[in-house]
């Protein structure tokens, strides 16, 4: 028997205001689960975007206090969903914070969790600079979560620059790739299609793009387009500009008809450590 079950990314313009902005992305996920989605992805840092880094230093919440995991594995037990929580901004008590996804499965336990690893340091046209290290502690370790359709790989953001994190993942037996986003729209616009239809295409994966979309009242533009592509790179839902959900369905035998026909994961060699100085 094939193994089918719809996906759906969830794209919303988060500001300051946790309340609402969890409100809003409940709100998504139940009309994702009316429309028959089975698993849900939400975006990265969807509860709360900051005008400075340093706001979720100050107003922040620690992983006990953070009221989006009371919510949100309730409401996957209530939905019957796998939700993955693109990432939460998470304070650990030393002066930094953690940029964090989880996934919870439809009995409401923690699936997996993980540490964006790669950082947002950039300085790009016209003044836009970002330091995302100066208050984030980058995480140091992969993490898959177990599907009742197959294995998530999990990453955030930044990552998908870093085609080494999901071969690694892809090799530890990930069918799937999570990329929550916040991409700013000026990479958006140059990158983003292309990065996460490579990562597609390179492992035989499916991958499930949800961002952050809009323009926030101090300025800053997130570029949305939240993707579904499947393993052979095809843009299955393209969310577009505005906040909203896209849905797809998903058959887990065309990762293994991708990865038949360009059978890479077989074929990878390690390289040796050899270089000239002179």
């Amino acid at each position: 028997m094939s193994v089918t079950f719809n996906a759906a990314c969830i794209q919303l313009c988060a500001e300051e205001q946790v309340e609402k902005n969890i409100e809003k992305a409940v709100s998504l996920t139940r009309a994702a689960a009316a429309d028959g989605a089975d698993l849900v992805c939400l975006p990265e840092n969807f509860s709360c975007l900051e005008p400075r880094d340093t706001d979720y230093l100050t107003r922040g919440f620690d992983e006990q206090n953070h009221p989006a995991l009371t919510i949100f594995p309730a409401l996957a037990q209530e939905l019957g969903l796998v939700i993955a929580l693109g990432s939460l901004t998470i304070q650990r008590g030393d002066g930094r914070v953690s940029n964090r996804s989880y996934v919870f499965g439809p009995d409401a336990t923690c699936l997996a969790v993980y540490n964006k690893i790669h950082l947002f340091d950039v300085a790009l046209r016209g003044g836009e600079m970002y330091r995302e290290s100066a208050t984030v502690a980058p995480g140091d370790e992969l993490a898959c979560a177990r599907l009742p359709w197959g294995t998530l790989g999990l990453s955030i953001c930044y990552d998908v620059r870093f085609p080494h994190l999901y071969r690694e993942l892809a090799q530890r037996g990930a069918d799937f790739l999570a990329i929550p986003a916040a991409f700013t729209a000026t990479t958006g616009e140059a990158h983003w299609h292309v990065l996460v239809r490579a990562r597609a295409i390179e492992n035989g994966c499916y991958v499930f793009a949800a961002g952050q979309s809009g323009r926030r009242h101090w300025g800053r533009r997130t570029y949305g387009h939240s993707l579904i592509v499947d393993p052979w790179g095809n843009v299955l839902a393209d969310g577009g500009e505005d906040e909203g959900f896209i849905l797809a369905p998903v058959e887990l035998a065309k990762v293994a008809e991708a990865r038949a026909m360009i059978p890479s994961l077989q074929h990878d060699r390690p390289l040796r450590q050899e270089f000239s100085a002179g």
